[in-house]
């Protein structure tokens, strides 16, 4: 494993006849670990996703961030927003981390950014009680519309005020959330939150649910 400092540890996932490369941050006392899903042609390297987990792992929590495909995988267009296939990765990466030494007590948390919102929800909706949370930024768990029923872990959708298209999906899918809930919308912020200081919100928000709940 090679180290990262602040941002964590290489690690190589092994999965039935694949390897999945990530990132682990376990701080000292760690009580919950945050498992994110990324959005489509994203990766574990991914500048927004890296940026809220070095928040969280500065407040204490735990974080992986993983490649869900292969490069293989990932040359196929279409497996992108294959949601079967990506909720199908992340859940095999949730049972790795259960029978990992270092991270089996710890409480999973969900992060979703994009399309991977909604393999997040349907991996939630699977795990039911072994998933304590979930949090979704800019993304579409109206791609989930039909397993958001079966969702108990605590969820928080936080979407850009700019970003108009995403945020009423959003507002249907809250409708459909039948647990803990909260829509939170982050003012004069796009789907990327790109906009000077508003990351930094998405941050803090999720910091504040992750450590409420794991």
């Amino acid at each position: 494993m090679k180290s990262l400092n602040a941002i964590g540890t290489e690690v190589s996932i092994r999965l039935d006849g694949l390897f999945l490369p990530g990132i682990l941050c376990i701080p000292e006392n760690a009580t919950g670990i945050v498992v994110f899903s990324h959005g489509s042609g994203s990766s574990r390297l991914s500048s927004r996703n890296g940026f809220v987990a070095r928040s969280l792992c500065n407040g204490g929590l735990a974080t992986l961030l993983f490649d869900l495909l292969t490069e293989e995988e990932d040359r196929i267009y279409e497996n992108r927003f294959n949601i079967d296939l990506l909720t199908t990765r992340l859940m095999d990466v949730i049972h790795w981390l259960q029978s990992l030494e270092k991270t089996k007590t710890l409480s999973i948390g969900l992060f979703g950014a994009s399309t991977g919102s909604a393999s997040a929800l349907r991996a939630a909706s699977f795990y039911n009680d072994e998933v304590h949370a979930v949090v979704s930024r800019g993304g579409r768990p109206d791609l989930a519309m039909a397993a958001l029923h079966k969702v108990s872990a605590p969820t928080l959708l936080l979407v850009g005020g700019w970003d108009k298209e995403v945020l009423e999906l959003n507002r249907k899918a809250y409708e459909k959330l039948q647990c803990e809930r909260k829509l939170q919308v982050v003012p004069e912020a796009s789907h990327l939150f790109s906009e000077p200081g508003k990351l930094k919100e998405v941050a803090m928000h999720t910091v504040d649910w992750f450590e409420k709940w794991l």
